[in-house]
C-alpha cells in the first residue's frame, strides 16, 4: 500500500516527534516520578519503538497497519531494509506491553522491566535515526 498524502515528510516528522515525546515522558516517569508508574512506562516505551517503525514505513510510502505489534511493524521494515533484524530481540520483548499493561493483573511487571524496556526503545529509537536524515529525526 502506498501513501498518497500531500505532504509526506510532514507526516514523517510527526511519528517520529511522537516516538520521541513518548520516550522522553517514559525516561522522565522513571527518574522522577514516586510510585514509580510500572507499567505506563513499560506501555510508553511499546509506543516509542511503534511509532519509530511506524514512521520509518511512511518514510518508505508504505502506510502502516493499525497494529500495536512490533513485529508484524518489524517483518515490513525488513522487507525494506534487512538491518532492521539487528532490533528483532527488542522488539519482539516490547510488543508484549502494547496492551497488556493498560489492564489490572494481566501482567506481572517490574522495575527490572522498565529499565530493559528503556534500553530497547532506545536502542531502536538510535536504530531508527541512524536510518533517516537528522532533519527528520533529530535526537533530543
Amino acid at each position: 500500500m502506498e501513501l498518497n498524502c500531500m505532504d509526506k515528510t510532514e507526516e514523517v516528522r510527526q511519528w517520529f516527534d511522537i516516538a520521541r515525546q513518548d520516550y522522553a515522558t517514559a525516561e522522565h516517569s522513571f527518574t522522577t516520578m514516586y510510585p514509580i508508574p510500572i507499567e505506563p512506562i513499560c506501555f510508553l516505551c511499546q509506543q516509542s519503538a511503534e511509532k519509530d517503525l511506524k514512521g520509518f514505513l511512511v518514510m518508505n510510502n508504505i502506510i502502516p497497519p493499525k497494529t500495536h505489534d512490533i513485529t508484524s511493524l518489524l517483518t515490513l521494515c525488513i522487507g525494506l531494509n534487512p538491518a532492521f533484524t539487528k532490533i528483532e530481540k527488542q522488539c519482539k520483548r516490547l510488543t508484549i506491553f502494547g496492551v497488556i499493561p493498560r489492564y489490572p493483573n494481566e501482567l506481572n511487571v517490574t522495575l527490572d522491566d522498565i529499565k530493559v524496556n528503556l534500553k530497547y526503545a532506545e536502542e531502536i529509537k538510535t536504530f531508527v535515526a541512524a536510518l533517516v536524515d537528522p532533519l527528520l529525526y533529530p535526537m533530543l
